[in-house]
């Protein structure tokens, strides 16, 4: 069968562990050339090495999404070697976890400013190369926290509703240039580093319960039975980013079990 995103020049940031490694060779598997981006260099060489021995590695860049002029030479590193971007996902993130009269100044800023201006930035960026081509797709990775108020996460939720009110404004930017941008808000992955290195913990420790617990009580708030996987978003995130999804954009989509309607 074809390969419904065939030679599409893709950045995904984050791309060096957890959903951004899961998003990597889900991509490559449907055909598209991944510019994976990450902070830390280790892991991501070894995201790198997978995909190239799938031959759809593209230019790997350990990029600081907060940083303007570290995002806008490595978008034109990559116009200059593939001729532009068809689709970027940003999908670096992070979350520390307080309660609102604890939450250090310093932290609740760094997740603002990854989060939230990171993605401004790599968008802008990308934006800049979609309008020359008339066409292109910008995908965030959010969470059901931009939907509704988040306990002990505010910082986190202020930055994923900042997300979609930035998404849903830039689909109206956009959409003359024949770009789209949409949101995919997925519900808890406890797969991913974030619960398996550290929510569980927290959790456990708050509620002074065991971590099995924590997961039974968060299963228990989903109609579907069962948490988010990778697959779940890499599913919906392949479907957002190719034709079949072309008359789609302003759109925050929940990937969560039904445990958010809205």
């Amino acid at each position: 069968m074809e390969k419904i995103l065939k030679d599409k020049i893709t950045i995904i940031t984050g791309a060096g562990r957890g959903l951004g490694e899961a998003l990597s060779y889900g991509f490559a598997e449907e055909g598209a050339i991944i510019c994976p981006w990450d902070i830390d260099e280790e892991n991501l060489t070894r995201v790198a090495a997978r995909l190239e021995s799938m031959k759809r590695l593209g230019k790997k860049g350990n990029v600081d999404i907060t940083d303007e002029k570290q995002v806008s030479k490595e978008m034109e590193l990559i116009e200059s070697e593939f001729g532009g971007i068809d689709i970027l996902i940003a999908n670096a993130g992070i979350l520390y976890s307080y309660e609102i009269t604890e939450f250090p100044e310093d932290q609740w800023r760094k997740i603002i400013e990854v989060n939230l201006t990171g993605y401004f930035i790599c968008a802008k960026y990308a934006a800049r190369l979609m309008k020359k081509r008339g066409k292109g797709v910008i995908l965030q990775i959010n969470s059901k926290s931009g939907k509704k108020g988040s306990y002990w996460n505010s910082a986190y939720a202020a930055s994923k509703f900042g997300g979609i009110g930035l998404t849903q404004s830039m689909a109206l930017d956009l959409a003359p240039f024949g770009i789209r941008v949409n949101a995919i808000c997925p519900g808890n992955i406890f797969e991913s580093p974030l619960w398996q290195e550290s929510l569980f913990q927290q959790y456990a420790k708050k509620w002074n319960i065991s971590i099995e617990e924590v997961k039974r009580k968060y299963v228990e708030q989903v109609p579907l039975g069962r948490p988010c996987t990778y697959r779940d978003v890499v599913n919906v995130a392949i479907f957002l980013a190719s034709e079949r999804a072309d008359y789609m954009t302003g759109q925050a989509i929940n990937v969560t079990g039904g445990q958010e309607m809205r």
